[in-house]
């Protein structure tokens, strides 16, 4: 089975929920998930490192919006005005179980 988000949203001030269709759920910090963005204005085309400071990133950021692209990926927008980050599934669920904090079901 391939795992998708079953669930994403605010979880707290700090946080958003996703869960999985696996039963896992975790809170993931906005600003982890603003750093993470892929899309080829925080990360270098040819040499795949990222070009966003995690330090540049204000820790007031909010996610504004959640947009499902396709069976494959979330379109996350930021309250910073980016908008421009397609999280595949499998790139968000590496996200939440490396930056993320696994909550109990």
């Amino acid at each position: 089975m391939a795992l998708s988000p079953t669930q994403i949203e605010p979880f707290s001030t700090t946080e958003m929920l996703v869960a999985w269709n696996n039963g896992e759920k975790y809170a993931v910090s906005y600003v982890e998930l603003r750093f993470y963005c892929p899309c080829a204005g925080c990360v270098d085309e040819n040499t795949g490192q990222r070009t966003i400071q995690r330090t540049s990133i204000n820790p007031e950021v909010r996610t504004t919006d959640a947009t499902l692209v396709g069976r494959y990926a979330v379109q996350l927008s930021f309250s910073d005005g980016h908008t421009t980050g397609i999280f595949s599934f499998d790139h968000l669920l590496e996200i939440c179980k490396n930056q993320g904090r696994k909550l109990s079901a």
